[in-house]
């Protein structure tokens, strides 16, 4: 196997021989490093040659050069050292070893591109020209800036560069880098070739610090697995793993698992794990995973399934990742003739296999239906559970929380109502923070007969706490507008002794009667809450008097004022007394309705009780109203009346 490996990677071509440089320098155009071309189209050295009659720079211009590239580093003057640098390699010369470095650091710490292609273009220049000159730390940092930038084919050709000029950095400076461009590009297949040409190096001449690292060999594992789908380019690799002593782990029998299972090598699958287990592979997850993907790929649903059971049977109760349950859902569901039929046969037989302890969040099946939810195939997940259902399977409530909280999500109150009446008729019973979750949903999107069904199933399954869901649905119906589904369901939860109920949500049905124009249902609505024994208080009978005032009916007014009266004059210890809103609200309604005796009382009242009021409204009220009121013709009428009236004259200053 080793001089298998060995043979294999001597046939590699060095990249010595290839024409890399000319390629690299069209990255840079415009660019000073463009190589020149003389009229029959041949490159020009940017060096001159021996012969030429160029010389080079002198020794005192030199030491110019390079003190005026050292202080515009200093300033941070980066045009200005460029300039310099430019000078000083067109006279075929070159910076002090540090100077060049700093310079080559410089550049790759500028988050630009202008000055990352400055960076790369003097970099490939030196590895021409004077590779001496470049430390690994410079080539280094340029080469995480590129990883940054995601500069990939000007950073693969770097590293060809140093590999066809024989600059030798140690692999753990720059594959990582290669690898972690290739991953962000979705694709290892540049890297391959560098990976390669790395090993060759490290065997042919003996340089162990170019041996590829563990990370390193996976990618190009993955390469040959997923992306070239070779069989024999993978176990080469891994022959190739072996001679340089890494030692696989999971990620790489994930792979090759993928690969066999895609390929149908059950003999090779079954080899794998015998190998696993000799290795001592503790969590064969991720190798379940991968291989489930293989199957997926390939479309042997019976080998997912099998995997999926064998998994769990060898796990010792671990569970799957949400990833490979993602994978399931959308292998299983694109086959139009295998998904939700066969998704729930497969749950019931994992039930059977899952231990008695294992949390819901951690099962199989939870793990599917999640799954349906994150892949946006909410009814898929719903058919799956039917299905489990008509089969009599028992399902644990956790698995339905995924989907109701998808309902409320996407605003589907009436399929979620719907799923919890199911599950009550399943004696199933959601917890309190999913029904409150599921009742505000409804409310938002104003479906409220959802949020009335979800609500009397909490009734039904005796949860304590009402209050918090209740006034969810008494504020929405108030911000909406809906006075009459307020009185429906304030009837319909008044004998609930686990819900407080007290004057004020009367009120506030009352009042939106009111605002409504509902005059007649705000009435009746007050009948309803005083055959009810609820007391009503001073804000009641405001909005009642508001009611009555707006449409003119002055005489309900001292209907209402007999009763306040009453209330008043019987109320020793307290609990109901006149406020200055009410006083103003009964005189002004009473003045305008022309019950003169009833004002009179009022304001006996708002005396007697120290409550101050302005008389000039009622002035004015009087004056809009009555102002032809002959009292003559009153005392004729009504003795009593004309007392009053008299009365209210001489109390609001009209007979002066």
């Amino acid at each position: 196997m080793r001089k298998t490996a060995l043979y294999m990677l001597s046939r590699r071509r060095s990249f010595s021989s290839d024409p890399e440089i000319p390629t690299l320098y069209s990255f840079l155009q415009p660019s000073i490093f463009s190589l020149k071309r003389t009229t029959n189209h041949r490159q020009q050295p940017i060096i001159p040659p021996p012969n030429s009659q160029q010389n080079p720079a002198s020794n005192p211009q030199k030491s110019n050069l390079e003190s005026t590239l050292q202080q515009s580093l200093s300033d941070n003057n980066t045009d200005e050292a460029w300039k310099s640098f430019k000078s000083l390699t067109s006279c075929s010369s070159f910076p002090s070893k540090p100077l060049t470095n700093s310079l080559i650091t410089h550049l790759s710490s500028l988050p630009n591109t202008h000055n990352l292609k400055r960076a790369f273009a003097s970099s490939v220049f030196l590895l021409e020209k004077n590779p001496s000159l470049l430390e690994h730390k410079s080539a280094a940092a340029l080469l995480d800036s590129m990883r940054t930038a995601n500069a990939a084919a000007p950073a693969f050709a770097l590293v060809k560069s140093m590999f066809k000029n024989r600059f030798f950095m140690p692999f753990e400076m720059w594959g990582s880098v290669l690898v972690d461009i290739c991953r962000k590009n979705g694709s290892f297949a540049p890297f391959l070739g560098v990976f390669h040409e790395s090993c060759r190096v490290a065997f042919d001449e003996k340089i162990n610090f170019m041996k590829p690292d563990l990370v390193a060999c996976n990618a190009a594992l993955e390469c040959y697995c997923r992306e070239v789908e070779s069989v024999v380019g993978a176990e080469k690799l891994v022959e190739t793993m072996s001679v340089l002593g890494v030692r696989p782990d999971e990620i790489s029998f994930g792979l090759l698992a993928y690969l066999y299972a895609l390929k149908g090598l059950d003999e090779k699958v079954v080899e794998l794990e015998g190998l696993i287990c000799k290795l001592g592979v503790s969590d064969k997850r991720h190798f379940t995973h991968s291989l489930i993907c293989g199957y997926l790929k390939s479309g042997k649903f019976e080998s997912v399934s099998d995997a999926v059971l064998r998994g769990l049977k060898e796990g010792d109760g671990l569970g799957f990742s949400q990833e490979t349950c993602n994978e399931v859902v959308k292998g299983f569901v694109q086959n139009g003739d295998c998904n939700c039929k066969s998704l729930a046969d497969l749950i019931i037989e994992t039930q059977k296999l899952e231990p008695s302890s294992i949390t819901v969040e951690r099962t199989f099946g939870y793990g599917v239906i999640t799954a349906c939810v994150n892949l946006s195939l909410l009814d898929k997940g719903h058919s799956i559970l039917d299905e489990m259902n008509a089969q009599g399977a028992t399902i644990g409530l956790g698995v339905y929380v995924p989907i109701l909280k998808a309902y409320c999500k996407e605003q589907r109150t009436a399929e979620a109502a719907q799923l919890v009446t199911e599950l009550s008729s399943l004696g199933q019973r959601l917890d309190l923070c999913t029904y409150d979750s599921l009742i505000e949903s409804s409310m938002s999107s104003q479906d409220f007969q959802s949020a009335f069904s979800i609500f009397r199933d909490m009734r039904e399954a005796r949860m304590h706490d009402l209050k918090g869901s209740y006034l969810t649905i008494m504020t929405g119906l108030t911000e909406h507008h809906r006075p009459e589904l307020m009185a429906a369901f304030l009837d319909e939860v008044v004998v609930d002794p686990r819900i407080e109920i007290g004057t004020h949500d009367w009120n506030s049905i009352i009042h939106a009667f009111i605002k409504a124009g509902r005059l007649e249902d705000a009435r009746r609505t007050f009948r309803r809450m005083v055959f009810l024994q609820f007391e009503p208080n001073e804000q009641t009978y405001l909005s009642l008097i508001n009611g009555f005032v707006s449409v003119e009916k002055y005489f309900s007014v001292l209907m209402l004022w007999n009763e306040v009266k009453r209330k008043v004059s019987c109320s020793g210890d307290g609990k109901f007394r006149l406020d200055s809103s009410l006083v103003d609200a009964f005189l002004y309604a009473l003045v305008k309705g022309g019950f003169f005796d009833a004002v009179m009382q009022v304001v006996e009242k708002s005396q007697e009780m120290k409550i101050f009021v302005d008389k000039w409204r009622y002035k004015q009220a009087f004056m809009e109203k009555h102002k032809k009121l002959n009292v003559s013709k009153v005392r004729k009428r009504n003795f009593k009346k004309m007392e009053a009236l008299v009365a209210f004259k001489n109390w609001a200053g009209l007979n002066s």
